[in-house]
């Protein structure tokens, strides 16, 4: 990685991480899905780093940047959900004496009118299928409102909108003891990712699935997923599940079925998890 930024070198190695994971539904080292495939993935990763992590920028900035820079990368919609849950993560990391959740409380509550009409136009472009369409506080509207107030609109309906209102607490306090929990457990960082992208998958409906797909389907693949979880939790070594997690990946791609909100917040979470780090080291260096 060429990235000078340590927070933009963060941002990359949990972008690779991901893809290096299975992850049944979604665009992984072993097969692509919804006509994308993993290089899509590392070439916009590599082009939105640097404009997630752009140092003293605000929130709606970086979303809208990395977009563009995304779009000029693979023109096309790779990932959005991935930008709006880590620009805030990467501006609280900028503060290297804060706890990461501290800092990004500090920074979810200063987000403004701006940050929304920015973070607004970034949607508009990415052009995500059913994101931003309601009659209040559309995207392709002025916005009124502050970016937080307008996830909190969007929250009920879509999870990573619900991050904002939370402080991000699925990823604090789902994702990330899940991922420390498997990281100890197992040498190989791509099973442990894969056991918390499944702990997403069944603890809520995605709900990207479910406006793709409605909400029935996407209680049936939570359930599923459920069932995927405790199996490769408790397995001593999770690869002898390859074969069936492969057929579950096919079985989901065979109807367009893309969980990618879990895939979405397991990137945030891969991503928390190295900014932390670079939190403790800078408070050891101070």
């Amino acid at each position: 990685m060429s990235q000078p930024n340590p927070i933009a070198r963060a941002f990359e190695a949990a972008c690779l991480a991901e893809l290096d994971a299975l992850k049944p539904g979604n665009v992984h080292i072993y097969a692509g899905g919804h006509r994308m495939n993993v290089d899509d993935f590392i070439r916009s990763a590599e082009a939105c780093a640097s404009p997630i992590a752009a140092s003293g920028h605000r929130v709606g900035d970086r979303i809208l940047n990395a977009v563009h820079a995304t779009m000029q990368a693979v023109a096309t919609n790779t990932n959005l959900g991935i930008i709006l849950l880590c620009a805030p993560l990467a501006a609280a990391a900028e503060n290297g004496r804060e706890d990461l959740r501290n800092a990004l409380r500090l920074v979810l509550n200063d987000l403004d009118r701006i940050d929304a009409e920015l973070a607004f136009r970034a949607i508009a472009r990415a052009a995500p299928g059913g994101l931003g369409e309601t009659s209040r506080h559309d995207v392709r509207r002025p916005a009124i409102i502050t970016l937080r107030e307008a996830m909190a609109e969007a929250a009920d309906r879509d999870r990573i909108a619900r991050q904002y209102v939370t402080d991000f607490a699925d990823i604090f306090e789902i994702g990330l003891p899940v991922l420390e929990r498997f990281l100890n457990r197992w040498p190989n960082q791509t099973w442990a990712t894969t056991a918390l992208y499944l702990e997403y998958l069944s603890a809520f409906p995605d709900t990207h699935l479910a406006r793709k797909h409605g909400e029935a389907v996407a209680a049936q693949v939570q359930g599923i997923g459920q069932v995927w979880r405790r199996r490769v939790h408790f397995a001593d070594d999770p690869g002898i599940l390859l074969p069936e997690l492969l057929a579950f990946d096919r079985h989901l791609k065979a109807f367009g079925g893309n969980p990618g909100t879990s895939a979405d917040l397991t990137v945030a979470t891969l991503f928390a998890f190295r900014l932390r780090s670079i939190l403790l080291s800078s408070a050891n260096n101070a």
